[in-house]
């Protein structure tokens, strides 16, 4: 973090100089930033994979829409899990990030999460979005994010699909203005 712009628990919002297939339009929670680098998850790309196929033992605890999300393009075989509680279960298997929502250790025995009652829904991504030191610095100075805070409503939203848009709406002008952005802007 050259600048010291710590972007944990904030949102990424790609604009339309990102330049990437992969993060075209994509709201990304990030849930590390330090000077090794950064991770987060990608909020709105759900997948056609049912959890309840890959890891049914969390299935009784999914927030809808009940799909693995693609979390980015990194380590695509591991699995980060956020979790939203009722109250900090002040357990080691949960760390906040925005509210009431944070990450969840998969390795805690589903008894264990169980018995402390407090989990009110999760959604589980496949991979996440990784940095090399320097390199989303590098990216957000050349216009290709947005950093905006989250809502905690944004991280297990139900339609994913709207919440580039919805985030957008929300923010002052300019960045407001991108919320209409054609898809392809030679269709403008």
């Amino acid at each position: 973090m050259a600048d010291g712009a710590d972007t944990t628990g904030k949102l990424l919002v790609a604009t339309p100089l990102i330049g990437d297939g992969n993060f075209d339009r994509t709201v990304v929670l990030m849930l590390t930033h330090q000077q090794e680098g950064a991770a987060g998850v990608v909020l709105n790309r759900p997948s056609g994979m049912m959890v309840s196929d890959a890891l049914p033992q969390w299935a009784p605890y999914l927030a809808p829409p009940t799909t693995m999300f693609i979390g980015g393009p990194v380590a695509n075989e591991s699995v980060v899990a956020l979790a939203r509680v009722r109250q900090n279960p002040l357990q080691g298997w949960w760390t906040a990030l925005v509210g009431l929502v944070g990450t969840l250790d998969l390795e805690t025995e589903i008894e264990e999460v169980a018995e402390a009652g407090v989990v009110d829904g999760i959604r589980l991504f496949a991979g996440y979005a990784g940095w090399s030191p320097g390199q989303l610095e590098g990216e957000i100075e050349s216009g290709a994010w947005f950093v905006v805070d989250a809502d905690p409503a944004d991280l297990l939203t139900t339609q994913p699909g709207e919440l580039w848009p919805a985030v957008l709406q929300r923010q002052p002008s300019p960045i407001s203005w991108f919320t209409h952005y054609p898809t392809h802007p030679s269709h403008n």
